[in-house]
C-alpha cells in the first residue's frame, strides 16, 4: 500500500500528536487531556494534514489564522504553518512538499495575504518561497560588570508590582494588542499563549517551574509593560551566582522598557540575566551602565514569510519615501508570482499587475524577506538574491521599504 495524504480525523489525533512529537525528538506518549488540547486546535477542515502509511502518520503538517503586524500597524491575515514534521523512514518521497503546495493553494483560494512559520531548518522553505522576514538576538548580561546603581530598583516614573497569574491573564492580552499595533513583525497572542505563560496548561513535554510576573504602571497607572521570568537561585559556595532568564518581556514605551531591564538587573543575588529573544536592534544594553556586559549569545532568523496575494501585501504596508517600481517576482510554485507596478508614498501606496518592464527581478521569497524591512535591496542584490534590470533600482526599493526599526517577533507557533 503507498502512502495517504489526507485530512487528520478526529479518531487521529492521538496518533497525529505521536508524529509530530517524535518528529521534533520530544515525547511522543500523551494524556488524554493534551490530545484533546490538540483537537480543540484542529477546527476546520483541512487544516491538520497527515501522511498515513497504513494506520501509522509518516508525515505531518498544520495550519491556522493568525496576523502578522505590518509596516506601520495593519494587521495583515496570515495562515500559519506549524508542526511540519516527516518520519526518517519516509523522507525524500515528497510528503512535505505535497502538503505544502496543497495547503499554500487552499489559503490563496480562501483569500490569505500570506503564509507565516517558524523554521527549524534553513534549506527547507525557500523552495517553497518563503524568505526570513525577521530575526532574533539572545543575550546574556553580566551583572556585576553592569553598572548597577543604587536606585535601579526603582524608576522615576511610574511604579513596579509583582502580579499573580490571574491578573496576567486579565490585562497582559491587552497590553500585547498594544505592542502589535505598534511594532511591525508582532503575531497574534492565542489564549493558550497566555495560559502557558502562567501555568494554566502545561504540555507534557515541558519542564515546569512557577515565574514571576512584573509589572510596569505608569504615573497615571496604566499598564505600559510586564516581564515574566525565573531565577536559578544558584550559590557557588558561600557567594550568590543565580541567573535569572527572562520568559517574556513586552512594554509599550521606553520608559516602561528601561525600567523593566534594569530592575531584573538590580536585583538581589542575581549574577547574570539571560534576556530570551529579542529584536537584534533592541536598546537594552544603552540603558546599562556599560552596554559591553550585554553580550549576544546567539542571532538567528526567525519569522518566515510567503506572499500568496503580492498586490494586497506590498499595499498593507507603509513606506517611509514615495517612488515607484515594477517587480518581476518568480513563484517557485507557479501560485502568486507575476510582474507588478507598486506605486507607493507615505499616504500610501497602490500594486496591481503590468506589462512594463521590470525594474528588480527577485523570487518570491526575497519579497517575503523585504516585506517588514528587515532586509535592504542593496544587500539582496550584493548576494545575488535579486537582479537588478534598471540601473540604480535597488537604492530606490530602498528607500522605499527601509524601516527606522528592525521587526520582531518574540514568540514561536
Amino acid at each position: 500500500m503507498g502512502v495517504e495524504i489526507r485530512e487528520v480525523r478526529s479518531d487521529e489525533v492521538a496518533e497525529f500528536r505521536r508524529a509530530v512529537h517524535t518528529g521534533f525528538h520530544t515525547d511522543p506518549v500523551a494524556a488524554e487531556k493534551d490530545v484533546a488540547f490538540l483537537a480543540a486546535q484542529i477546527t476546520r477542515p483541512g487544516w491538520a494534514l497527515g501522511a498515513f502509511d497504513g494506520a501509522r502518520c509518516v508525515a505531518t503538517y498544520q495550519s491556522f489564522r493568525h496576523e502578522v503586524t505590518a509596516v506601520g500597524g495593519r494587521q495583515v491575515e496570515s495562515s500559519a504553518v506549524t508542526r511540519v514534521t516527516v518520519t526518517p523512514t519516509h523522507r525524500r518521497r515528497g510528503l512535505l512538499s505535497e502538503m505544502m503546495t496543497r495547503d499554500l493553494r487552499a489559503a490563496r483560494e480562501r483569500g490569505d495575504v500570506l503564509s507565516s512559520l517558524i523554521a527549524a531548518e534553513y534549506p527547507i522553505y525557500g523552495r517553497f518561497g518563503f524568505g526570513p522576514a525577521a530575526w532574533l538576538t539572545e543575550s546574556e548580561i553580566d551583572v556585576p560588570r553592569a553598572g548597577v546603581g543604587k536606585g535601579w530598583s526603582n524608576p522615576p516614573e511610574g511604579v513596579l508590582v509583582h502580579a499573580d497569574a490571574d491578573r496576567v491573564l486579565a490585562e497582559g492580552p491587552g497590553l500585547h494588542e498594544r505592542l502589535r499595533a505598534a511594532r511591525h513583525g508582532v503575531i497574534t497572542r492565542p489564549d493558550v499563549f497566555w495560559r502557558k505563560l502562567v501555568g494554566a496548561y502545561r504540555p507534557p513535554h515541558e519542564a515546569w517551574s512557577t515565574p514571576v510576573h512584573l509589572m510596569y504602571l505608569s504615573a497615571g497607572g496604566v499598564l505600559d509593560g510586564l516581564a515574566t521570568y525565573r531565577s536559578d537561585g544558584r550559590w557557588d559556595g558561600s557567594r550568590p551566582a543565580a541567573t535569572l532568564s527572562v520568559q517574556d518581556l513586552i512594554a509599550v514605551t521606553p520608559e516602561a522598557e528601561r525600567a523593566l531591564w534594569r530592575h531584573l538587573c538590580s536585583i538581589d543575588w542575581v549574577v547574570r540575566v539571560r534576556t530570551g529573544c529579542r529584536a537584534p536592534d533592541d536598546p537594552f544594553p544603552q540603558w546599562l551602565g556599560d552596554p559591553r556586559a550585554a553580550l549576544a549569545r546567539a542571532s538567528y532568523d526567525h519569522l518566515w514569510l510567503r506572499p500568496l496575494d503580492v498586490p494586497r501585501l506590498l499595499e498593507a504596508r507603509a513606506y517611509r519615501a514615495s517612488g515607484d517600481l515594477v517587480l518581476d517576482v518568480h513563484d517557485p510554485l507557479g501560485l502568486s508570482g507575476g510582474r507588478f507596478h507598486l506605486a507607493a508614498s507615505p499616504d500610501g501606496a497602490t500594486c496591481a499587475p503590468t506589462t512594463r518592464s521590470a525594474d528588480l527581478t527577485l523570487p518570491l521569497g526575497a519579497l517575503g524577506t523585504l516585506w517588514l524591512g528587515d532586509e535592504s535591496p542593496v544587500r539582496l542584490l550584493a548576494t545575488s538574491r535579486l537582479a537588478e534590470e534598471t540601473p540604480g533600482a535597488a537604492t530606490r526599493a530602498d528607500l522605499l521599504f527601509g524601516t527606522p526599526v528592525r521587526p520582531w517577533c518574540p514568540d514561536v507557533f
